[in-house]
């Protein structure tokens, strides 16, 4: 396993959120999962952090996360 890759529960510790909120973002479409090995979701540790914290951004002025998830499937980098 690549040193850049993490599991659900490495992520939850390193951003500070639940389980739950990490699998809510995946299934918003933010957080995108790189590998699986079994049952177990690796992710981009990189790719995570950058994009939670221009989520954080986004929050801060004004957006909810359903017209951040809206803007994203329309092809724009959030």
């Amino acid at each position: 396993m690549s040193a850049n890759l993490v599991t659900t529960k490495e992520l939850s510790k390193l951003l500070g959120v639940s389980i739950a909120s990490v699998n809510y973002y995946t299934n918003l479409g933010f957080f995108n999962i790189r590998e699986r090995k079994g049952n177990t979701r690796l992710y981009d540790k990189n790719e995570i952090i950058s994009t939670y914290r221009r989520m954080g951004e986004l929050r801060k002025e004004g957006y909810s996360l359903r017209l951040i998830q809206q803007r994203l499937k329309k092809g724009y980098n959030i």
